[in-house]
């Protein structure tokens, strides 16, 4: 049998699956094997029947939903339509991304191999399900998952063991090939317009908002820097709802620009034209000639904690023995514990990499770069107005993200802190930004009580959905708000103190740091279990969870289903099963983060 055409199609949210596809795609090279890797919304679903090969790497997103760039592709799998046996000529394989953490830990990929089956696929491999919660992280899982689908790709096609494959040594050719121009320029605009026919903003069509202000929310005194962000969306076809999210995509810092641009002796003003050397697409993001400094600051993730692949793809072109001997320690199962130790644990950024590499980093060719560095990713931030009472306007809860590990210099969030330098009062700041759907869906119904558990930054999308309900005379409204200290980071509290006043919110508040012994939402949730059952069983309310991933919702969940227990009078377990039916009803949401 002749050796197939591997298809490798990925669902990523981050750059996570991305980056694992392309992984796939390099060890197909170095197998000499024809490979194609394509996000699954940049594949034409339909040609499906004709694929011999195909690796599915997808993440999971939000509460058991496909990532963005695999959605049409979900939707068209899952029509009732498609014969049973309509994929029975292909052999196939599924790897997810995921986080025990959450409760839907890869439902995609479980989801995806299931449907596959169904309709006739042959799965070469059980689904792999990574795990970022793994003290090795999701490459514990997916190195032997990688080793087990080529072992059954040798076996199905023998062919394959007569081909001597390429060595790991030896750097395979640049996905794109640099052609740098003779005539200079400033820096690239964004794509962005305010074409009043323009269509609604998109990634692939964001709109320049203008910043009306960025006012600090936490007292000057406290550790954390919390911001206040408002836009002007007027003229921008946006439209959102109560638990929608808008998308940002960030720049690095000039400083960083100048530092990368020094450390690869690239001058930052110089221009070049992209030309592929396989099937993959020039990135549509950039303008067409481009500059050095457009690339760097809007495009590569310099600032990014890189992952093992960057110490692969380095250690193949390093000109240096000694680096590296030490870029394929940390490549190999054996280094693990070191990798974590030098760039994982004190969240090390390419950048900081690079600098500690100078003999490679000073001989690394331009071309390889858009292979080494992945492309800087948009931040998802939920939206804390509404607009029926805020008209053409976006507003947004931020925490700075600014934190020390053993490296000299502090860790920054790459987008908080790009935000939070811009000043309105300087002179006109635009932000490119997109709206999307959001998790969070609130009753549209008069009379439904919802109940609002939101600490911290978790109050935004809460924040949004009481300005709406009472625009809308939707009075039942219960808050459960926590935070460090009623005097430093009490987010809205005026808001929240007139809307009480009006008689349209009760509001429950849990200050975790301003008695001796801390009190979290979750205990508020307890003391209230004879009010929560009423609303819960009596009148059918909806629960709504958001904020931090790590303990919090479990434990508010934990919470709930006490307060059923001890005023409904039933058993753990069917209090257990009330949850779960309030899950798939939608009477019980969570939006979290990590």
């Amino acid at each position: 049998m002749a050796a197939p055409a591997l298809l490798v199609l990925f669902g990523s949210q981050t750059g996570t699956a991305q980056d694992t596809a392309q992984r796939v795609g390099r060890q197909a090279q170095r197998r000499r094997l024809k490979v194609r890797v394509l996000p699954l919304d940049g594949y034409n679903v339909a040609d499906l029947i004709s694929e011999s090969l195909v690796v599915f790497v997808c993440s999971t997103t939000g509460q058991g939903d496909p990532p963005d760039n695999m959605k049409n592709f979900w939707r068209f799998l899952f029509r009732k339509s498609l014969p049973a046996g309509s994929l029975s000529c292909l052999d196939c394989a599924v790897l997810g991304l995921g986080d025990s953490s959450y409760p839907k830990f890869n439902f995609v990929a479980k989801k995806l191999q299931k449907r596959l089956v169904q309709l006739g696929a042959a799965m070469l491999v059980p689904v792999g399900l990574a795990d970022d919660q793994h003290d090795l992280g999701p490459d514990a899982v997916i190195d032997p998952w990688l080793q087990s689908f080529w072992e059954k790709v040798l076996v199905l096609y023998p062919v394959l063991s007569e081909v001597e494959p390429l060595r790991d040594d030896e750097p395979l050719p640049p996905s794109y090939t640099l052609h740098f121009l003779d005539e200079k320029t400033d820096q690239n605009p964004e794509r962005i317009g305010t074409d009043p026919d323009r269509p609604v903003p998109s990634e692939s069509s964001l709109f320049p908002a203008r910043m009306l202000s960025n006012r600090r929310v936490t007292d000057p005194t406290h550790f954390q820097d919390v911001r206040l962000l408002d836009f002007d969306i007027s003229g921008s076809n946006i439209q959102f709802s109560a638990g929608d999210v808008v998308l940002i995509r960030p720049q690095n810092s000039e400083d960083d620009v100048q530092r990368f641009c020094q450390l690869l002796r690239l001058d930052p003003e110089s221009r070049f034209t992209l030309t592929p050397n396989s099937d993959a697409p020039v990135p549509a993001r950039l303008p067409r000639p481009c500059s050095v400094r457009h690339l760097v600051e809007r495009y590569l993730d310099v600032a990014a904690v890189p992952r093992r692949s960057f110490f692969e793809l380095l250690a193949a072109v390093a000109t240096s023995d000694l680096e590296r001997d030490k870029l394929l320690e940390f490549c190999s199962p054996a280094g693990r514990d070191q990798l974590q130790a030098y760039c994982d644990r004190p969240r090390r950024t390419a950048l900081e990499v690079l600098a500690d590499f100078p003999l490679t980093t000073a001989e690394l060719e331009p071309d390889r770069l858009l292979d080494l560095i992945p492309e800087i990713q948009p931040r998802s931030f939920s939206i804390a107005s509404s607009l029926k009472v805020l008209p053409s306007r976006l507003q947004v809860l931020l925490a700075v993200v600014r934190y020390r590990t053993k490296l000299h210099r502090p860790r920054t969030g790459l987008c908080s802190n790009w935000l939070a330098s811009l000043d309105p009062e300087r002179g006109e700041v635009l932000v490119p930004l997109w709206v999307k759907r959001g998790g969070l869906r609130f009753p549209p119904d008069q009379d439904t009580p919802v109940v609002l558990v939101g600490p911290g930054t978790g109050v935004a999308p809460f924040r949004a959905a009481l300005q709406e309900r009472l625009s809308e005379g939707k009075a039942a409204n219960v808050l459960f708000f926590g935070c460090r200290s009623e005097a430093k980071d009490f987010y809205f509290r005026s808001e929240w103190a007139a809307m009480t006043a009006a008689g349209k919110l009760q509001l429950f508040t849990a200050f975790s740091r301003d008695q001796e012994e801390k009190v979290y939402v979750q205990h508020r949730v307890r003391e209230k279990a004879a009010l929560l059952w009423d609303l819960m069983s009596n009148k059918h309310g909806c629960f709504y969870i958001a904020g931090n991933a790590k303990q919090m919702p479990a434990a508010v969940r934990d919470a709930l289903q006490f307060a059923f227990q001890q005023e409904g009078g039933v058993s753990a377990q069917e209090a257990e099963q009330m949850l779960v039916a309030m899950e798939k009803t939608g009477r019980l949401q969570s939006e979290t983060w990590s």
